[in-house]
């Protein structure tokens, strides 16, 4: 085993899973909902802890996965969820009862992300988590961009797309949107992004511009 497998194999045996979450992940499984990895959860779920998150926007459900990992990151937070499946909202509602989350605390909307992301408030909130349609990835970045307060996170996970973005060969449009991605985000000078390995990938970026 090399150490880079080595490493992998130890971080995701470290992560303890809460058990509410671990249910739900359960139940998106069934509903081929593809939630994030307990490694990528973790990290989301110390990002919104550091930010003093109150104010969270995520892209895509997971049937409740990531929104419950940002909840246990920011216990005060508000979180408003996207998804364009009415049975993977319905999953994170049950997902969030169960884990006796007051439902002051999350807003569901059901709709294609392309057409709810223009009609939100910008510079309005903490961390906007991009986790559907990677079709859509750049666009949906920035929008979140858009959205997120000078200072505040836009969280892109799946990343690495399995590899395939590390690969130079892989040159089909959803790798090479990562690909891209990545890059230029790198290069910009209106946010500072950094890219982590752990479990399926995680680009994170905070927005340094001021817009009017």
């Amino acid at each position: 085993m090399s150490e880079h497998d080595a490493n992998a194999r130890f971080l995701r045996e470290s992560i303890v899973e809460p058990d509410a979450i671990t249910r739900a992940r359960a139940h998106a499984v069934e509903l081929g909902a593809m939630p994030i990895s307990a490694a990528v959860g973790s990290q989301i779920a110390v990002l919104a802890a550091a930010t003093g998150a109150r104010s969270i926007v995520e892209i895509g459900t997971g049937a409740g996965v990531s929104g419950l990992w940002l909840l246990r990151g920011a216990p005060q937070a508000v979180l408003t969820s996207i998804d364009n499946e009415p049975e993977h909202l319905a999953a994170a509602r049950q997902a969030f009862s169960d884990a006796k989350i007051p439902s002051t605390r999350a807003r569901f909307i059901t709709g294609r992300a392309i057409d709810v992301l223009p009609r939100m408030n910008e510079n309005s909130y903490d961390i906007v988590l991009v986790d559907a349609d990677p079709e859509h990835v750049i666009e949906y970045v920035e929008h979140g961009l858009r959205l997120a307060r000078t200072g505040g996170l836009v969280l892109v996970p799946r990343v690495l797309a399995g590899g395939r973005v590390a690969d130079p060969v892989q040159r089909d449009e959803i790798t090479s949107a990562y690909r891209s991605l990545v890059q230029e985000t790198q290069e910009s000078s209106a946010v500072l992004a950094t890219l982590s390995p752990a479990g399926e990938g995680l680009l994170q970026l905070i927005s340094l511009a001021e817009r009017d």
